[in-house]
């Protein structure tokens, strides 16, 4: 794999950073007994460092690249899981190491020295390669979100680089044009390889006749054919994944995994370490970002100040935000996207537009004890009902309630994006 990166690049690929934890990485190792690789060290601080420091890495491929922050959290969501199934690998691959040829056990030292080869491939050669395919992958990721932005009005066109170096099987994609809906990008979406170079564009309907959509897809697969282009037949903005479920340290049953796609960690698997380790990094990603969540939401509310603003676009024409009625709001903030909304809105209130309003206790069963009393805590906090309406974040309509309180003004009580 020829992969060209910037000087810059090459600095952040922090050699000697991931290199010491790797080492630490493998003291960890070197306290397992037995005949088989206890999956447990995957959640040992050692191995949760490296995972880390190789997740940062490839997160800082994209950093410049200007996206959503939901784009973002996925993409570096994405990134975490691939590591630590990465990390996961270069365990397996170094445990047999801890025995010498005759079944002894080896002395650190030596152990060491012998799996240091792992390291220099894992992660310094495969990064390098890792490391491009992410920067490629994310910056797609990117110009996918703007183009959702005006759906079918353009196609979209498949071109390479143009230049002697463009493979002969990208070479036969370039030019294929097809409107942002077709099935086609799903799997023939760029980056198609490693190191590959092609792009995406918009261009105008009027001025470029659409591919048929079967020559299109037998161009896709006469180019891309065979299991080795498998693993790059996912389209990075549409799934918000900077690296497949099926990659180089996974299945090709991943595809089709729930758990491999985050919708539920709690399903029955397979009985195989390899199952296990991927169930263990998402239920380790749900926890990183439920801390990193509850992180924003405290620092949002101790940087935030008291205010009272008026605004055409409110029913009652006042808004009010305190820090308990902020506390309150985001105690509804599920992502890190919905709470920077929450800060968005409260400067954006001129373009709201109203939807209905929504008597308290509307949506509760007042035959329940425990709806009963939430609808009392509201009243006793002066509520009095609810405001709904809608406003546009970049280029998506979201969706919001502000509470309405005795003294006429209303503060911003939930805010989701509409599905």
């Amino acid at each position: 794999m020829n992969i060209q990166l910037t000087s810059a690049d090459e600095k952040k690929l922090r050699y000697q950073e991931i290199s010491s934890r790797f080492d630490k990485l493998m003291k960890a190792l070197f306290r397992q007994h037995g005949a088989h690789l206890d999956i447990n060290i995957l959640s040992s601080n050692e191995a949760m460092d490296f995972i880390q420091e190789h997740t940062d890495i490839l997160d800082s491929s994209f950093e410049k690249v200007e996206m959503t922050d939901k784009m973002r959290e996925r993409l570096t969501r994405s990134n975490y899981i691939f590591s630590g199934m990465k990390t996961f690998h270069e365990l397996n691959e170094a445990f047999p190491s801890l025995l010498d040829e005759n079944g002894d056990r080896k002395p650190f030292e030596r152990f060491l020295n012998d799996v240091r080869k792992i390291n220099e491939t894992y992660n310094r050669n495969y990064l390098r390669a890792e490391y491009g395919f992410v920067q490629s992958s994310a910056t797609m990721a990117a110009k996918w979100e703007r183009f959702a932005e005006d759906g079918d009005e353009y196609y979209l066109q498949y071109r390479t680089a143009h230049d002697d170096k463009v493979r002969p099987e990208h070479a036969a994609l370039d030019r294929v044009t097809l409107p942002m809906s077709d099935p086609f990008w799903e799997s023939y979406y760029p980056p198609n390889g490693w190191n590959c170079r092609c792009t995406v564009v918009q261009v105008l309907k009027w001025k470029y006749d659409a591919t048929p959509h079967g020559e299109a897809m037998d161009r896709g697969k006469e180019a891309l054919d065979g299991e080795r282009f498998n693993i790059f037949r996912f389209n990075s903005g549409k799934q918000g994944k900077a690296v497949p479920d099926y990659n180089p340290y996974t299945i090709k049953k991943c595809n089709s995994c729930d758990v491999a796609k985050g919708k539920n960690v709690n399903l029955a698997l397979p009985h195989n370490q390899l199952c296990e380790a991927c169930r263990r990094l998402h239920k380790c990603a749900m926890d990183a970002e439920a801390s990193r969540l509850c992180t924003e939401k405290k620092g949002y509310i101790k940087e935030s100040t008291n205010f009272t603003k008026s605004s055409n676009s409110l029913q009652t024409g006042k808004y009010f935000q305190t820090r308990d009625s902020l506390e309150l709001g985001l105690k509804h903030a599920r992502t890190i996207e919905e709470i920077n909304a929450f800060k968005w809105i409260a400067s954006h209130l001129d373009q709201l537009s109203f939807i209905r309003f929504s008597p308290l206790g509307e949506v509760k069963d007042m035959t329940s004890e425990k709806d009963i009393k939430n609808v009392e805590k509201k009243r006793k906090r002066g509520a009095t009902g609810y405001n709904e309406y809608e406003i546009h974040i970049d280029g998506e309509v979201w969706k919001l309630k502000t509470e309405i309180r005795k003294n006429s003004r209303e503060t911003l009580y939930i805010a989701f994006k509409k599905k």
